[in-house]
């Protein structure tokens, strides 16, 4: 089996529209938690949530083409075109042929299907948009993407909630060591910031009415975030021979269900899916320094989860880094896994890693290394894990390695 490389990354996220702003504001422990703006002010119980800044469709599309495409589709457009400059490919038709799309999303257009709903329903309008299952087919942005770049491989979008990122980088990651498809553009976007899901979700009464603490003994709950990430994955001994710059090596990938409970997570499901991802990478746990955690800022995840670490890496587990970068840019559901994924990725490059932000006063339930508030820089890792654990008891969890260490 071939061994796999990232030589592309883009992420459009609340810290910034860019990978290079991205990064930097994470390592800065920079919160991009504000006031929301996208559902009118007072109509929610929480007030905040992790917006892309500013987002305006025109500066990247033309109105026409925008017009066609949900907010969740333009996102992983927009992610997937940086990826593909980051990694210097030239799509050759022979290319075209033997790429993959795997996308990840939770809702799909939903922006889109509650704007229609809204004129049909509320306005007593009895025609609506002629594209609207175009727009809100969460299959939407591996469509676009594969229109834009004439790509003709396998393209095709898992929808697993919180962990549809992850299990699509996974399956990207599994066809590209086997061979089925020479490169792969993988990764996940979401776009959920419309009143009505937004009031499903306060429903549940799990959003935090201020911020996003995870690991932190005052944690009051998520904070829901947007955008996308996406990687280029290809063949390491292609990549070394074109000389592309390696962000590192995908090197497991591995998937559990709790069969537990619909939404309460269960500690041993998430251990079984770090054993697979750990098996599948050939990797044992003492290997790993640096866990990008789950990490939602809820009671039950954040405590759950730091006892599926204690129970996979034993005494280990007190030398990991673990960081939860939802502190910084949300919770984005199911795009959650690839924005997480793009910053595990550039953290094993540069040698830093990003904290966890606003925390201030530990839990003895969760008693990691959560590196608090401060990016913890020059620390020698070669592997890590990236968790992503969904309602409905679906884990999936990414293992990586250096680049250089390739």
């Amino acid at each position: 089996m071939r061994r796999v490389a990232v030589t592309g990354i883009g992420v459009i996220a609340a810290p910034g529209r860019t990978r290079p702003e991205f990064w930097q504001s994470l390592l800065c422990g920079k919160s991009a938690i504000r006031p929301m703006t996208l559902v009118p002010s007072g109509s929610l119980r929480f007030p905040n949530a992790a917006e892309v800044p500013e987002y305006r469709a025109e500066n990247y599309f033309e109105l026409k083409d925008a017009d066609m495409l949900d907010r969740f589709a333009q996102f992983a457009l927009i992610a997937a075109r940086e990826a593909i400059a980051d990694a210097s490919l030239q799509m050759t038709p022979e290319l075209r042929a033997r790429t993959g799309i795997v996308t990840g999303t939770s809702t799909g257009g939903q922006t889109s299907e509650d704007e229609q709903f809204h004129a049909l329903y509320a306005q007593g309008q009895t025609r609506i948009h002629p594209l609207t299952i175009a727009k809100t087919m969460t299959n939407a942005g591996s469509s676009a993407i594969a229109r834009e770049y004439g790509i003709m491989g396998p393209s095709y979008t898992l929808s697993t909630a919180c962990s549809s990122a992850n299990h699509a980088i996974g399956h990207a990651f599994w066809m590209v060591r086997s061979g089925a498809v020479e490169l792969a553009i993988a990764g996940g976007s979401e776009a959920p910031f419309s009143l009505g899901f937004l009031k499903a979700w306060e429903a549940m009464r799990i959003v935090a009415p201020d911020t996003c603490r995870p690991f932190s003994k005052d944690r009051r709950g998520l904070i829901l975030g947007e955008g996308a990430a996406m990687l280029v994955l290809e063949p390491l001994e292609r990549a070394r021979a074109r000389g592309a710059r390696v962000w590192g090596e995908v090197a497991g990938f591995g998937m559990s269900s709790d069969a537990h409970h619909l939404t309460q997570p269960l500690m041993e499901g998430a251990a079984l899916a770090m054993r697979a991802a750990l098996q599948d990478a050939g990797m044992p746990p003492e290997a790993v320094r640096y866990i990008n955690a789950h990490g939602t800022g809820t009671l039950a995840n954040d405590a759950t989860e730091t006892a599926a670490i204690r129970e996979v890496f034993g005494p280990h587990a007190g030398k990991l880094l673990v960081s939860s970068t939802k502190s910084m840019h949300g919770h984005a559901l199911g795009a959650a896994g690839a924005v997480e994924a793009a910053a595990t990725l550039m953290a094993l490059h540069e040698s830093m890693f990003p904290p966890t932000a606003n925390y201030s006063e530990a839990d003895p339930a969760c008693d990691l290394d959560v590196i608090p508030n401060l990016a913890r820089r020059g620390v020698d890792v070669e592997c890590a894990l990236s968790n992503s654990f969904a309602f409905g008891g679906l884990n999936a969890v990414l293992a990586f390695r250096r680049g250089s260490a390739c």
